[in-house]
């Protein structure tokens, strides 16, 4: 089954499960939207809206809200030093189209509850009895294998060499064009 539906001025020819991405529709991600503009309902039996279907909807679960590439609109008019540069992009919402109703039925499909943001790890304070110290050379022991392989590297790598001073060449100017001949 599909259906066609406009939005933002489009038409967009639909069925279940397609992702489609539409001028910017109110929602947050993981919301249902219904568009009510329903001109043709397909399948078996095609049914055609004049201009719409009454009572048919297209609900669709939004998955984003964007904004496309920057497009540059840039004006020139010659020889009058007229320049007019100016960026523009496009806002979308890209939708998945979860099912076509007719006969005015209300969406199956209910949105999707927002996921809860992960707990931060809790970090366990020494015990009173035990000093602050002696917690942090537990910590050191853990992690110093890799700090002897650091010092390894470290003791591979030769000194730094002094920076020798170049010596003075008087023969050739500094500017590199035309100098003075002796």
């Amino acid at each position: 089954m599909f259906a066609v539906i406009r939005t933002g001025g489009k038409q967009y020819r639909v069925a279940a499960e397609d992702v489609i991405k539409v001028e910017k529709v109110k929602g947050d991600p993981g919301e249902i939207v219904q568009f009510g503009e329903v001109l043709v309902v397909g399948g078996d039996d095609v049914t055609l809206g004049v201009p719409t279907i009454a009572g048919a909807s297209v609900a669709a679960e939004v998955l984003e809200q964007g904004r496309g590439a920057k497009v540059i609109a840039f004006k020139k008019r010659r020889r009058k030093n007229s320049r007019r540069k100016r960026g523009h992009r496009q806002e979308f919402t890209l939708l998945r189209v979860t099912e076509i109703l007719t006969d005015g039925a209300k969406p199956t499909v209910t949105a999707r509850p927002k996921p809860e943001p992960k707990p931060k790890p809790v970090v366990t304070e020494p015990a009173d009895d035990e000093p602050a110290e002696s917690a942090a050379p537990k910590a050191k022991a853990a992690k110093k294998p890799a700090a002897k392989k650091a010092d390894k590297k470290a003791d591979k790598k030769p000194a730094k060499k002094a920076d020798k001073k170049p010596d003075k060449k008087t023969d050739k100017p500094k500017s590199g064009g035309k100098g003075k001949k002796k």
